[in-house]
């Protein structure tokens, strides 16, 4: 796998270890985005660009998004189905972990269908070019007027709860009917971090077992609503396949329950969940070996169960776009405090990453503008926003670092653009989509002027 820890003999390792791999082609287990490499001015490049000229042209902090990693995950998912599953599948991308139009646009184009949470991911994904048919609407707490919107435009909704359920009974007719799936909450335990486990009993999101005989039954008196799948996710950033081969049989039990109230279910969706490497220490299964689990125990459970095979859907996010990103930031003030610590402060922090002071999060960071350069000192690698947590990497081992030097922090796709801020207004950054050569502007920076375009100032209080 992809070195990263410098050994004990600091002096001869440099950021060049970021881009020794053992050959895996799995961008879940790659920090770096598969593009990545050093050119002859010891700089990094993704996609054939170099990250300083990248950062010239486009300022920082800058997301920088490697087309070749990302649309590789998303044919990597594909062909696992194709390959694993005998019967209809479908891989969508869940655009949470990052929806603008171009990274929709792309998941479209490798044949995914979306995943929204939000009307604003909804609308994202359909001005994106996404057919509504292929749009799965989620979410524990959708308005009245987010299920109008998804009603209208003809989307799957995937129902989370009774509120939902009977709020869709009262929009819908039999001119403006909704397929709908139902969320379920499968009870299956993962060991991951706390707030993102979603697939326990006490969990927010779906119906709970004891509820579903009552939820089938309401269902069949409701001719506007016709449920096609049931759905259940388990959490995120997993690294391991037991729980996903106990979900199969979990799922496939209740479609039988379902089919028994004469549900027409014909879809099963596992979610998704599968890691990434962040770190050297983590070790994620690949694409393929998630994928083969997933598909081989949905087909032993429907065997077990006698049962002709659903549609088997998956819906990934961070392993699709979590590796395909790095985030450039300039170096500007250093301070040194005697015997505990030095820390080098960056043009960004928690507002363009927050997950760091929100998860405890752990990333690697490269000297993008000198790779070869030893790894002679430990600096802690601090944000710039009035917050003492605002740190980005604790302890990183780096060359000596001066005033504009270009610093990268690699898988920094997934959660980083989609949860970003104006924290102390600070605009958010760009977004450049590179791919052979080529930088593509599909996130514009904000500007001093967007930061203020909603403010109102009452009469009372001008000057």
């Amino acid at each position: 796998m992809v070195s990263i820890l410098p050994s004990a003999n600091q002096t001869v390792q440099s950021s060049r270890l970021y881009l020794e791999t053992d050959g895996t082609d799995s961008p879940n287990q790659r920090i770096l985005p598969l593009s990545a490499r050093v050119n002859r001015q010891d700089h990094l490049e993704v996609g054939d660009c170099d990250v300083l000229d990248l950062v010239q042209e486009f300022g920082s902090p800058l997301y920088i998004l490697d087309e070749f990693t990302l649309r590789t995950a998303c044919q990597q998912y594909r062909q696992a189905f194709k390959q694993f599953y005998p019967g209809d599948s479908l891989v969508m991308y869940a655009s949470k972990a990052w929806n603008c139009l171009a990274v929709c646009a792309i998941a479209n184009q490798e044949g995914l269908a979306i995943d929204v949470v939000s009307g604003g991911e909804l609308l994202t994904a359909l001005k994106a070019g996404v057919s509504s048919d292929k749009i799965y609407f989620h979410g524990n707490n959708k308005s009245r007027s987010e299920l109008q919107q998804g009603i209208e435009a003809g989307c799957r909704i995937v129902v989370d709860n009774w509120h939902e359920l009977r709020t869709l009974g009262i929009l819908t007719t039999p001119d403006t009917p909704a397929t709908i799936l139902l969320r379920l909450t499968p009870g299956i335990e993962c060991h991951t971090h706390e707030y993102i486990k979603t697939g326990h009993i006490d969990s927010k999101f779906g119906f709970d077992p004891d509820q579903l005989e009552e939820v089938f039954a309401y269902i069949t008196q409701q001719t506007a609503l016709t449920c096609i799948g049931l759905h259940a996710h388990i959490g995120s950033q997993i690294f391991e396949l037991q729980p996903h081969k106990d979900l199969s049989a979990v799922l496939v039990t209740w479609m039988e329950t379902a089919k028994r109230y004469g549900l027409p279910i014909s879809e099963l969706d596992v979610g998704g969940g599968l890691g990434i490497r962040y770190i050297e220490a983590d070790d994620p299964p690949s694409i393929i070996d998630w994928a083969k689990v997933v598909c081989d125990h949905m087909v032993k459970a429907c065997q077990a169960a006698n049962v002709s095979l659903p549609r088997l859907i998956c819906e990934p996010g961070r392993s699709l776009i979590g590796s395909a990103c790095v985030t450039a930031y300039t170096i500007g003030s250093q301070k040194t405090v005697p015997g505990i610590r030095t820390y080098a402060s960056v043009d960004g922090g928690m507002s363009d990453n927050p997950r760091p002071i929100t998860y405890q999060s752990i990333y690697r960071v490269l000297a993008a503008s000198k790779m070869s350069a030893p790894l002679s000192e430990t600096i802690t690698l601090a944000g710039k926003h009035c917050e003492s947590g605002d740190v980005v990497i604790h302890d990183a081992q780096l060359p000596v670092l001066e005033s504009g030097d270009i610093v990268a922090i690699p898988a920094t796709g997934a959660y980083n653009y989609s949860m970003a801020s104006n924290y102390n207004r600070v605009p958010r950054p760009a977004a450049v989509l590179v791919n052979n050569g080529q930088a593509s502007l599909i996130v514009e920076r904000e500007t001093d002027a967007d930061l203020i375009r909603y403010d109102r100032l009452p009469s009372y209080l001008k000057v």
